[in-house]
This record gives C-alpha cells, structure tokens and sequence, in this order.
C-alpha cells in the first residue's frame, strides 16, 4: 500500500506538470487530475494538502532531476570542457522533460502558489556546480580573474535563453544536434579569457565524452 501511495504521488507531479505546460494553469484542477489518474478528486488534497504544495513538488522535482544531470558530469583535467560538459547536461535534462522545465523557470499562475526563498536557494543551489567549475578554469588560467559567480549568471543565462527557444520551437530542438551551438560554447570561454584553440579543443572533447558515455 505504501507504494502505491508513492507512486500516486509522483504520477501527480508528472500530470500536474504536464498539464500545466501544455494547457496552462487553467487546466490545473483536483478533478481534471482525479480523472487523468482515474481516481477521487480529493487525491491532491490527501498527498499535498492542496494545489499550491502540489506545485511547489512539480517545481522541485525539476530541480532535483536537473541536479542529477549535472551531477552525472564527471570531473576530468580540463575544467573548460567540464564547463561544457555542464551545458551538455542542462540541455539535455530541459528536453527530457519540457513540462517540468518550463514550471520550472516559467511560473504556474496557480492561485495561492508563490515561490518561496527556500525555492529559489534549492535552484541557486542545485546550478552552484556551474560556479565551482569556472572557478577552476580561473584556478587553472584558463579563464580571466573574475568573481566566478559572475560568469556563472552570463552562462546561465545564455544557456536559458538557448533551451527556452528551443522548446518554444524558435530554432531546431534537437538535443543531440549540436551544430553551430559549439561556437556558442567556444565564444563563451574565448569570452572568459581563454585562447581560441583551447576552448575549441575542450569543446571537442567534451562532447566526444558525450557521446562515448552514451
């Protein structure tokens, strides 16, 4: 019986999250989620106590599994193409779950639902990986003396701003389908302060490493 309460539970935030990334916050009800799941409306209120926690859990749950993609990133002697081993990772657990990244990063406008400072800790601290590792392509004079917490955001962002297009359909989305991308991801360390060939090399062998691992 214990199991199948916890798999009930983590079916609800697998519909919850699907639902509101495909129909919207409108969809989002105790009874459309009864009878995606074929059971009683008060499910919800029984695991979660009501909506908003429900989709507290869906954005957590896409936090945890995106932590899990990064930490799946082994660390090797060149930090440059562990940095791009990082974005390989973050790509690819945006695409594996489309519904759970957009929650993620795009709000739910579910009513009584507002991210809390532990919230946004959880996802500071789940992409703070992204940070340690520039610091050591500074430690390693790959890239300039900055506060490594500053390049960490520029990366973020570029590789938000890339994932987000991709699943809003505005360039191709896939995932494995690398093309001009590793030139954005040589600009960025060229960016950072190293030289122009080693970042292509790291670039290279990062997603050699990618594609040996699968």
């Amino acid at each position: 019986m214990a199991r199948i309460r916890r798999d009930l539970r983590s079916q609800l935030v697998e519909v919850a999250a699907g639902l509101l990334a495909a129909e919207g916050p409108r969809s989002l009800s105790a009874r459309r989620l009864g009878k995606e799941l074929g059971t009683s409306s008060t499910t919800v209120y029984t695991h979660f106590g009501g909506m908003p926690e429900l989709v507290r859990e869906v954005m957590r749950e896409g936090f945890r599994r995106l932590g899990a993609e990064l930490a799946s990133v082994s660390r090797s002697d060149d930090p440059v193409a562990d940095v791009v081993g990082l974005i390989l990772a973050y790509r690819r657990a945006a695409h594996g779950a489309p519904h759970l990244y957009r929650v993620m990063f795009g709000g739910s406008e579910v009513a009584g639902f507002e991210l809390t400072d532990d919230d946004r800790r959880i996802g500071r601290r789940t992409l703070a990986v992204a940070r340690d590792t520039i610091q050591r392509c500074t430690q390693a004079g790959r890239f300039r003396p900055v506060e490594p917490r500053i390049l960490a955001h520029q990366l973020w962002c570029q590789v938000h701003g890339l994932v987000s297009l991709e699943l809003a359909g505005y360039r191709p989305a896939d995932p494995d389908d690398h093309g001009d991308l590793r030139h954005y991801w040589r600009s960025f360390a060229v960016g950072a302060g190293d030289t122009t060939e080693r970042a292509a090399a790291s670039v290279q062998s990062a997603l050699a490493n990618r594609i040996a691992a699968e």
